[in-house]
Formats: structure tokens, C-alpha cells, sequence
């Protein structure tokens, strides 16, 4: 009855912060990840945070090993790319780019590029009395040999780090440290 207890007491805590992360689909063709949080900044200063993008992802999950490397242009067909040297990859495309609002890009990332997926991260920003709503989405589609079911909780898990990254940046400014 303990573990019961507890286990609820930590589900409302969760709840009570404004959190809620979840691998919420997870097949060998598929895999869907959603994340709702508040984040005590205004829907147009958490935007700013969002493309500024090279302040908040930790420099572990790029290929340079340097996140000043990373770039995002907030604008259609704009891009999450990453360039150093005379090298440089694109992680992804902006489909849709409302400030304050909506950021999409159609993108795969890290080793999902290599997988032929594709892949759609949506985040949506609402205002709230504590600030702004955070509400996030991927979604991967691949064939049923893609076996994304395997790869759903690596990839939550990298998500969920850069997430909090985020919104320790846009709370406070401050650039989050490289190891979390």
C-alpha cells in the first residue's frame, strides 16, 4: 500500500509541476513522443530561447561535439543546421514558423537520419498563467523494418534532456551547463 501511496504521491508532483513526458506510441514503423511543461516565461521570450538554439542543446548530441556549432532560421524552408570546418549536416527543416505560437521541422535526428524515417517536431506555445504552455510533439514514420520501437525510449530520453536544457534557458538566460 506504501509503494501505491508513494507511487501516486510522485504522479501528482509530476502533474502538479506542469509535466507530463511519454513515449506514447511506440511500434516498429512508428514512434510518437509528446511533452507538455510550463515554462515561466512569456510564449514570446520561450520562442526566442527555442531558435536560439546553439545557448540550450548539449553539444554531446551533435556531431561537432560543440552546440555553438548549431543554428536554427526560424522561417519556411529554413534551417537546423550544424556546420564547422568545411563540414555540415542538416538536422532538419522548418515547415512552419509562427513566433510566439508554432515551431515545425521536418526532421530526423542524429542517428534516425541514417534510418531513411521521417520525422515531424512540432512545438507549440501557448500563453498560461505562469508564463507559457510548452507542448511538444515528434512523430517518426518509418517502414516496419525500421524498428523504431527500439530506439523510442534513447530517443525520449535525448529529448527530454534538451527540453529542460530549454527551459532552463529561457527562464533564466543562462546557458545550460554541458553535463545536465
Amino acid at each position: 500500500m506504501r509503494i501505491q501511496t508513494f507511487a501516486a504521491a510522485v504522479l501528482l508532483s509530476l502533474l502538479a509541476a506542469g509535466t507530463h513526458a511519454a513515449v506514447t506510441k511506440a511500434a516498429p514503423d512508428q514512434l510518437l513522443i509528446q511533452d507538455t511543461r510550463t515554462i515561466h516565461a512569456s510564449p514570446e521570450k520561450l520562442y526566442a530561447a527555442l531558435v536560439d538554439i546553439g545557448h540550450w542543446w548539449n553539444g554531446e548530441h551533435t556531431y561537432s561535439g560543440d552546440a555553438s556549432h548549431l543554428s536554427l532560421k526560424a522561417e519556411a524552408d529554413g534551417c537546423f543546421c550544424e556546420r564547422w570546418g568545411n563540414q555540415s549536416v542538416a538536422h532538419g527543416r522548418v515547415i512552419w514558423a509562427a513566433p510566439g505560437h508554432v515551431l515545425r521541422l521536418d526532421t530526423a535526428l542524429g542517428p534516425l537520419q541514417g534510418m531513411a524515417v521521417q520525422g515531424v517536431m512540432t512545438f507549440t506555445l501557448k500563453p498560461a498563467p505562469e508564463g507559457a504552455s510548452l507542448q511538444f510533439e515528434y512523430r517518426v514514420n518509418g517502414s516496419s523494418g525500421s524498428g523504431l520501437d527500439k530506439v523510442a525510449q534513447p530517443v525520449n530520453e535525448v529529448l527530454m534532456e534538451q527540453l529542460q536544457r530549454l527551459q532552463r534557458y529561457a527562464e533564466t538566460g543562462a546557458a545550460a551547463p554541458a553535463k545536465p
